[in-house]
């Protein structure tokens, strides 16, 4: 089995990502630096509490939810801006099974230095998919963005989160290396930080390939 790290390097100058250094080797005989991290930064995790859409914190998420198996939607075709239907996932929408979750490859994380474009022109995730993904019990869904919804048009990004995860479906933002997965199915993993009372939290993403997870 291979895993793959679907996971944004932390770095300084990212939105919300700042470093200082706390303690040196030199002078006081160790290495530790201070991180001030926005709870929604580099690839993370969302918890029902981020838009009230229901009072579940990120601590409160069963790590159990967050490992299963994913379907890889590809949408590399698709245009900046271009929202992502439910005819867009294709063949998937016939063989996902409920609890399955869904990744979606568009590339976007090629964007991720360059902080506007990335953050204001991605494909959103439409109502009607986010509804569709609740009624067949999609159990998480991963996207590159940093967001599954237009952050510039409040109304919508409440609108698809409150959809989502007041549906239960877990949500992952800021993933990336999605082109390493050759495959259609994986089992895919996002561990959040376990932060009390958290709205979301930064996460490990992966995939591991070739595991036996249709048995």
């Amino acid at each position: 089995m291979k895993v793959v790290d679907l996971t944004l390097t932390l770095e300084p100058g990212m939105r919300g990502v700042e470093f200082e250094s706390k303690f040196t080797l030199a002078k006081d005989g160790w290495n530790a630096s201070t991180l001030h991290l926005y709870s929604h930064c580099g690839t993370h995790m969302d918890a029902p509490l981020h838009f009230e859409a229901a009072p579940q914190t990120i601590d409160q998420i069963p790590i159990e939810d967050c490992l299963g198996p994913a379907w890889v939607v590809d949408l590399t075709h698709l245009k900046p801006k271009t929202p992502i239907e439910v005819h867009h996932l294709q063949t998937v929408a016939d063989q996902h099974r409920p609890g399955d979750a869904l990744l979606f490859r568009t590339g976007w994380s090629r964007h991720v230095h360059d902080a506007d474009y990335y953050r204001d022109n991605f494909q959103p995730i439409s109502p009607e998919l986010a509804t569709w993904m609740v009624e067949h019990k999609v159990r998480l869904i991963g996207v590159e963005p940093p967001s599954v919804a237009d952050v510039n048009d409040l109304p919508a990004v409440t609108l698809v989160h409150k959809i989502l995860l007041g549906g239960n479906v877990i949500i992952v933002e800021g993933l990336t290396n999605l082109d390493t997965i050759t495959g259609p199915k994986c089992l895919f993993g996002a561990m959040p930080l376990k932060v009390a009372g958290g709205d979301g939290a930064p996460c490990r993403a992966f995939a591991i390939l070739d595991a036996p997870i249709d048995q």
